[in-house]
């Protein structure tokens, strides 16, 4: 008995771990949103598409130099300077 309570606190404690870290709900992408570059133009900037997460909704770029271009479904598109990178 004693060994299946420790088995099951470890697994949720590892568990808290993953969430916490966060990698795991990036990478996924089920519940923060995400962004990759759509297109780049010749002076280097660049248009941005971004889907919205289950939790965090749709990231907000315009801390990063970009401007909303269009939001369409389930897309934002942002227009960004030169210099974006998706990281």
């Amino acid at each position: 008995m004693l060994k299946q309570i420790v088995a099951v606190a470890a697994c949720i404690f590892a568990l808290m771990v993953v969430v916490k870290d966060g990698r795991a709900l990036r990478m996924t992408g089920l519940f923060t949103g995400s962004c990759s570059i759509v297109q780049t133009y010749t002076d280097a900037s660049t248009l941005v598409g971004c889907r919205a997460g289950k939790l965090d909704g749709r990231p907000d770029l315009s801390h990063r130099a970009c401007t909303i271009y269009q939001t369409t479904g389930a897309l934002q598109y942002w227009h960004c300077a030169a210099g974006y990178s998706s990281r």
